[in-house]
């Protein structure tokens, strides 16, 4: 199935015209006009009808982050320069990143504040938003400098999200002859976290939390730093923790997210080609509907963590932020929740993703959506070995969680 998905999408991206295949029919998405939360901010403040709170950057973000509904207690911190605000990153000065599930904030004092928020029909969009001498904030659409890094086979070649680890050195420059990698739920933690800081205790050896000289030895190490005080200024952060529970959480949803909108993007158009091809034909009986069962395929084994790297036997991370993670998922009659931490051998205690409840999944087209449910109900119910590495019991407790929050489950 995967192989025939790939050569299909092979065809469907040069097909009538080449491009980008978010920019061909029938997404458009450069040309389109968004209506997302960012978009939606800006028409406020724009007309009135919001005030912008706060006369300096941290008060800036803070307001913006609520606004966004992103919480604080989200926050890592990366120092490898791997951002267009590379000039203003490094050790001393990282840069902070904030996410939902259907927003992620970039902010590095001194410089812009990015953004990039779900929209209904185009799925991620890319904004910077500026402070402007006369105290406000300027927000701009951005379609050049993100989508050159978050779009591009990194993002499965759609508009999303990546996580890198890299070598960095002292100042925060990449040493690539050293090594890089993409970095997901499945990545093995010994090639993790290079270029951020980790608060936390990690017992698994990772790359973070140091510098190196070119030609060094690169060697893994676990870490148990409580904080940051007394390493960086971190009264210009709203938080003083780089938590490691946040950046294995981001890890595994940068990939369902980019998953979720690859599998739309790619049914769309494949729908739209095949009825340019037969206006009498359900598209659905054909490629469309194969493209659609491909993508399932895929995001069920993410959804149910297949492959998930052992994050080690001990792995604690700060209460703030999962209690506010926690906070944004529902709960099923017995208390049970898709944000229960393990913490042990496994990230979660039920190995379902909670971006169930994402906007991403939501807006799925409702020929993919039918074939991710159906998939995982199939599975959850044992009747394919799809999961079978999940447990009987684990399956039944993730089928009543779903079947008690998750609307049209």
């Amino acid at each position: 199935m995967r192989k025939w998905l790939i050569q299909f999408l092979c065809m469907i991206s040069s097909a009538l015209g080449a491009g980008d295949l978010w920019d061909l029919a029938p997404i458009h998405y450069s040309d389109a006009m968004p209506s997302d939360a960012v978009a939606m901010l800006a028409a406020d403040l724009a007309s009135g009808k919001k005030a912008l709170a706060g006369s300096t950057d941290l008060e800036r973000l803070k307001f913006v982050l609520n606004e966004l509904d992103v919480p604080q207690e989200s926050q890592v911190l990366v120092y490898s320069k791997t951002s267009h605000q590379n000039p203003l990153i490094r050790p001393s000065d990282p840069r902070a990143l904030y996410f939902s599930m259907n927003t992620y904030v970039g902010y590095v004092p001194g410089g812009d504040i990015e953004v990039i928020v779900q929209d209904r029909v185009l799925g991620p969009v890319f904004y910077l938003i500026k402070t402007v001498k006369r105290g406000g904030l300027e927000i701009e659409r951005d379609l050049t400098t993100c989508l050159s890094c978050h779009g591009t086979t990194a993002t499965l070649n759609v508009p999303g999200m990546q996580v890198r680890s890299v070598i960095p050195d002292e100042d925060g420059h990449p040493l690539l002859a050293m090594g890089t990698s993409q970095v997901d739920y499945r990545t093995a933690m010994a090639e993790r976290w290079g270029g951020y800081y980790v608060t936390g205790r990690a017992s698994m050896p990772h790359l973070g939390n140091r510098v190196y000289q070119n030609g060094a030895v690169v060697d893994a190490q676990a870490s148990n730093l409580t904080d940051l005080n007394g390493i960086i200024d971190m009264s210009r952060y709203p938080r003083a923790t780089s938590d490691v529970v946040a950046l294995m959480v981001l890890e595994h949803q940068c990939r369902m997210h980019n998953l979720l909108t690859a599998a739309s993007m790619r049914y769309r158009r494949a729908f739209y080609l095949g009825r340019a091809a037969d206006a009498q034909a359900n598209p659905d009986d054909g490629a469309a509907g194969r493209v659609a069962d491909g993508s399932a395929e895929e995001i069920v084994d993410c959804l149910f963590f297949k492959d998930e790297a052992n994050p080690g036997e001990d792995t604690e991370g700060g209460a703030a932020f999962q209690q506010a993670f926690a906070k944004a998922l529902p709960t099923a009659a017995d208390g049970r929740s898709l944000a229960d931490f393990q913490l042990y051998q496994k990230l979660f205690k039920y190995r379902c993703s909670y971006m169930v409840y994402s906007n991403a999944f939501k807006d799925l087209p409702p020929r993919v959506a039918r074939a991710v449910k159906q998939r995982m109900k199939s599975a959850l119910a044992g009747e394919s070995p799809a999961v079978n590495w999940l447990k009987a019991s684990e399956r039944r407790k993730i089928s009543t969680i779903l079947a008690e929050t998750l609307p049209d489950w």
